[in-house]
């Protein structure tokens, strides 16, 4: 009897269970189906591509190539044009300076339908917080930007690409092509982890090797939840192994950082390594957050140090990995500007073999050539915002606060009203003379707005 009776409640408790989730789901795909109205509408001034009935414009983005498809796109629907990942997430997909002014020169929020996916890794740091506490955050973290304490860095960043150089020269003994873009990417991190964590140079442990491997793995592993539309969903992609395996790349990082600052903080309660840390050449990335506070006397707690660390590292590696590796394959096929480089180069070094600070202020052609390919392959080619108040554009065209924006800035670099014959690689479009006049928004190839203007700020501090 009571066998029978307990079957009998779990039976019901199963069915109640099931009829609950049904109506969580209902309620969940209503709510989605009012959302795509809201977006759809909003964007019903501006005509686009069409969509699939189910993958809206993402099966043909993966099958065609994202950059150069939106590139096409752009051609054919001047300022802009609907993009829809799917049937319930759509933005106004943007590529035209004015258009790029009227979204990015306000404060609007990152878009939480993609940066949330970040918040597993790097927690509620710069890059997607917004409003009050990023102003407090940036604040904060202002001083470890001053020239003073930058320019030791040269040094750093020196000895990690001459490691590099005698690695790809052992390399080119065998006669053989070789990928550098690894190589590059060990690179970025090598000098990031003696920047950041205060990394020697008589090699790294285990724990910094396996923290070195999570961190590329995070990288690719975000970078392909992003482009894939089935793994936008936080349920289904815990599920799968490739999410599974995010989180387990997630949990390395996130002991390494902590462990990290643990001992930095057991270290800075001794007077004698506090004096070695005084002393130092240069302080490191975690040095300058653990000292912090803000007008209130009040720091960073262990949350936020984490969340501004794994952000650091982050940007920094992925950005500088791939704007390196490009410039390279530029450089690659414009022999003739390679070569003006070198020469500028050797006759800022003359005899000596590294670079120190006032010499990057003289590679004029260098840098030209530099901004020429980050023009070209921008390291981050597509940014997102959700509209915080209504913004109307220069055709007259507009769009409600809760819109979704997309910049994007790999099309911008390629639009031929802004940049003639956009296709070649050609620095003296940065010469001084080309630079003047040009629409400031332009050429973004690390977005812009009151966050880069407030970096560009903090660089002309003396």
């Amino acid at each position: 009897m009571v066998p029978a009776l307990l079957s009998l409640s779990l039976s019901r408790l199963g069915l109640w269970a099931l009829g609950l989730i049904l109506v969580l789901g209902f309620l969940k795909f209503i709510r989605l189906l009012v959302r795509r109205q809201f977006l759809a509408k909003a964007m019903d001034s501006f005509p686009g591509p069409p969509t699939h009935w189910l993958f809206g414009h993402a099966l043909e983005i993966q099958q065609t190539g994202s950059l150069d498809k939106v590139v096409s796109w752009a051609h054919q629907f001047p300022y802009a044009h609907p993009l829809w990942f799917g049937q319930f997430l759509g933005f106004l997909n943007i590529y035209e300076p004015d258009y790029a002014k009227a979204v990015y020169s306000r404060g609007d929020p990152k878009a939480p339908d993609v940066y949330n996916y970040f918040l597993q890794w790097i927690g509620k740091g710069l890059l997607v917080l917004d409003g009050p506490t990023w102003f407090q955050h940036r604040k904060l973290l202002t001083p470890g930007f001053h020239y003073d304490v930058l320019k030791p860095y040269v040094k750093v960043f020196a000895d990690s690409t001459h490691t590099m150089l005698d690695k790809w020269e052992e390399k080119a003994r065998k006669d053989k092509s070789f990928d550098i873009f690894s190589d590059v990417g060990h690179m970025a991190l090598d000098s990031l982890m003696k920047c950041t964590f205060g990394k020697g140079n008589s090699g790294l442990g285990h724990r910094d090797h396996n923290y070195y491997l999570a961190v590329s793995d995070l990288t690719l592993l975000m970078q392909q939840r992003i482009a894939s539309l089935q793994y936008h969903n936080d349920f289904i992609y815990w599920l799968t192994p490739h999410g599974r395996r995010f989180l387990r790349a997630c949990q390395v990082a996130h002991d390494h950082t902590d462990q990290v600052i643990r001992e930095r903080k057991a270290a800075l309660q001794d007077e004698k390594e506090q004096k070695k840390i005084q002393n130092r050449r240069h302080l490191d990335f975690l040095d300058i957050l653990l000292g912090a506070l803000d007008e209130n006397g009040l720091k960073l707690s262990d949350a936020d140090l984490r969340a501004e660390v794994d952000t650091f590292m982050f940007e920094g590696h992925d950005t500088t990995t791939s704007g390196i590796s490009w410039f390279l394959y530029c450089m690659a096929l414009n022999p003739e500007h390679q070569h003006r480089c070198r020469e500028e180069v050797r006759e800022i070094l003359g005899d000596r073999d590294s670079f120190q600070w006032d010499d990057l202020g003289k590679m004029t052609y260098l840098t030209m050539c530099i901004k020429e390919s980050l023009r070209l392959y921008p390291p981050v080619p597509q940014v997102y915002r959700q509209l915080s108040k209504p913004v109307s554009f220069v055709d007259g065209r507009s769009l409600p606060a809760g819109s979704l924006v997309s910049l994007h800035i790999y099309a911008l670099h390629r639009n031929s009203a802004v940049w003639p014959d956009p296709e070649v690689f050609d620095p003296l479009r940065f010469s001084p003379e080309n630079v003047t006049g040009r629409h400031p928004f332009a050429f973004m190839p690390f977005s812009a707005g009151p966050r880069e203007e407030g970096r560009r700020r903090n660089r002309n501090i003396k």
